[in-house]
């Protein structure tokens, strides 16, 4: 069985890709960054809680949301639709090409899965050379 995604795993998978660094966006937000520097995009955003953003079940703000960036309008639908996986979107994100997740749901998806997810972040984000490189090194 393989092993299943745990909130650790981000900041280990995130930081083991090329270029990365752990910075901050929209004021005071966590994000790791492709490439290091100013010119640094975000990939993965540890989302601050809103109230227009509440858990259907509790009725309370989401208080461990990540939004990771997908390549397209695909990638993205491919993961919010499939009721096998936690991934989900709100109005906010709409025509934006990320998903939301709970940090708290990461265990429903294997370890492989949530790199693949990141993997494919990262390389949404980063200039075309790291990511061709990247690639022809695997």
């Amino acid at each position: 069985m393989k092993p299943m995604a745990a909130p650790e795993d981000i900041g280990v998978i995130c930081s083991g890709l090329p270029e990365v660094e752990l910075g901050f966006s929209w004021g005071d937000r966590p994000t790791y960054k492709v490439p290091r520097g100013p010119k640094g995009r975000g990939f993965v955003l540890y989302r601050a809680p809103r109230k227009t953003d509440l858990d259907p079940k509790t009725g309370e703000p989401y208080r461990d949301l990540l939004v990771i960036m997908v390549p397209d309008d695909a990638a993205k639908s491919a993961l919010v639709e499939d009721p096998s996986l936690p991934f989900f979107t709100v109005p906010h994100f709409d025509g934006y090409n990320a998903v939301l997740v709970q940090e708290s749901r990461l265990g429903e998806i294997s370890r492989d899965e949530l790199e693949e997810i990141l993997v494919e972040a990262w390389a949404a984000r980063a200039p075309k050379k790291l990511v061709d490189e990247f690639f022809a090194g695997r």
